[in-house]
């Protein structure tokens, strides 16, 4: 099954659910969730491959704010299952990677995987939420600026 044939057999299951959608100029397939743009993210060389990504979610406003990103997004890729949440330059990604086979399996499991990433975004804000607080303040101890 090549990509095109991929994208259209993901883009008929997400019509059938009623998910606004659409075929990004890489081949790939956009759809809305939530208030989210999500990604089917298609590998030509891999069928069974399926990935779903949740781009861009938390943009990173600092480097200090980078260092608890990355303690966070350890922390829920760790305590969330199949879930990944990452660093990508100034933003946090989530997605999930599984392998399908046949690749229509995906059918079976795309509600889960979906629930998925929002549990590890859940889980990653909760992170930040509580490092956040951890963090020490801008004019704390006496500082004046």
């Amino acid at each position: 099954m090549d990509k095109a044939e991929r994208a259209q057999m993901y883009v008929s299951y997400l019509r059938e659910d009623g998910y606004a959608l659409e075929i990004d100029e890489d081949g790939d397939v956009m759809f809305k969730f939530e208030g989210g743009s999500y990604f089917i993210l298609i590998d030509e060389d891999d069928d069974m491959f399926f990935q779903i990504m949740f781009p861009s979610f938390w943009p990173i406003e600092s480097e200090e704010e980078g260092a608890r990103v990355e303690k966070a997004a350890q922390l829920a890729t760790r305590i969330t299952k199949v879930a990944k949440v990452y660093r990508q330059r100034d933003n946090v990604n989530a997605s999930v990677e599984l392998l399908c086979v046949p690749p229509e399996a995906f059918k079976a499991v795309f509600r889960r995987a979906l629930g998925s990433i929002q549990a590890g975004v859940s889980n990653f804000r909760a992170a930040m939420s509580e490092l956040d607080a951890a963090a020490p303040q801008p004019g704390a101890n006496g500082d004046r600026h």
